[in-house]
């Protein structure tokens, strides 16, 4: 279960009391996710009719500095239609409060659910969406840094170094050797913008074989927008051991292009960026696992699994 920071009723209700959302209903513990505390959270009825939002607490690996641009990159979205979470404001007009001493936020409740077993057309679906977020990002104002770009790579790598042991060890030796055959892959002068960073299935909603939310931009960032697309199809187009699904990138590439055809460079820019991309999360799982603290509920996630999806971009180069 993803609740690291318990919150009682009372201390919600006391939170609350700064947000024009009416009176405090229930609140029920979110199971899903490994970075934050998630709650769905129900307001009484009054005037209004009871609404759902999740009151998200942000823990230590999402900094409270980068929430402005998080979410204020959903607000910018769904002001313009685009079906991301609105964050509620306070009344002193701003998003984030802090409960037990973490910072937390109201946020909208969209409907759906992700899909474990997608079709052909719900992948294609997934990807053209994911073309909309990047054109309708265009014009956010506000900029971050990639908090998990190269930098941070060989920090994670370094350390992990120093206490990686049998297969762990095994899968960063590999990493290594990817790391000093990719250089740098962000050399190349393309497209840039707003991108979510973390375009995973559990992160996109369907309802009625539409999606209906995008949500959890806490890892979105500046950077290249076929980057974000190469995280996409690592996600996508493999399952969760690491081996291709029939059919399945094609689909998700040919929805992205129906909304943003890639240029020439970008296209051959995306297997570089892919490598990167399943270096990146084999990394970060890499370093949770060699770190796992046992009184955590949340187990980490293998990390051979996206180890070998940068043994497939390299040789789909």
């Amino acid at each position: 279960m993803a609740v690291f920071t318990p919150v009682t009723d009372d201390e919600a209700r006391a939170f609350l009391a700064d947000y024009p959302l009416g009176g405090f209903g229930s609140l029920h513990p979110i199971a899903e996710g490994v970075e934050n505390t998630n709650y769905r959270l129900e307001t009484a009825p009054s005037e209004k009719a009871a609404a759902r939002h999740v009151l998200t607490l942000f823990e230590a690996r999402t900094d409270a500095a980068s929430l402005p641009f998080c979410l204020g990159l959903t607000d910018h979205l769904a002001a313009g239609g685009f079906p991301a979470p609105r964050p509620v404001r306070r009344t002193d007009n701003g998003w984030v409060g802090t409960l037990n001493g973490r910072p937390a936020a109201v946020i909208e409740w969209l409907p759906g659910a992700w899909l474990r077993d997608p079709s052909s057309a719900e992948i294609e679906a997934a990807g053209a969406m994911l073309a909309r977020l990047h054109l309708e990002a265009e014009g956010f104002p506000v900029e971050r840094a990639n908090p998990v770009g190269p930098v941070v790579w060989r920090d994670l790598a370094d350390r992990s170094a120093t206490a990686a042991k049998g297969e762990d060890r095994d899968i960063l030796d590999g990493v290594e050797a990817a790391l000093k055959r990719l250089g740098d892959p962000w050399a190349e002068d393309l497209p840039r913008g707003p991108i979510h960073a973390d375009y995973f299935p559990d992160n996109v909603l369907f309802e009625n074989g539409r999606v209906s939310g995008v949500i959890d931009f806490y890892f979105g960032c500046t950077d290249l927008l076929a980057y974000d697309l190469a995280i996409a199809l690592s996600a996508w187009g493999f399952d969760g051991s690491g081996v291709p699904i029939p059919g399945a990138f094609e689909a998700f590439r040919r929805g992205y292009e129906t909304v943003r055809p890639l240029s020439p460079a970008e296209a051959n820019a995306l297997p570089r960026l892919g490598e990167a991309a399943a270096i990146r999360f084999t990394l970060t799982r890499l370093h949770d696992r060699i770190f796992h603290d046992p009184t955590k509920l949340v187990m980490p996630k293998d990390p051979g699994a996206f180890f070998r999806r940068a043994a497939w971009w390299r040789e789909a180069a």
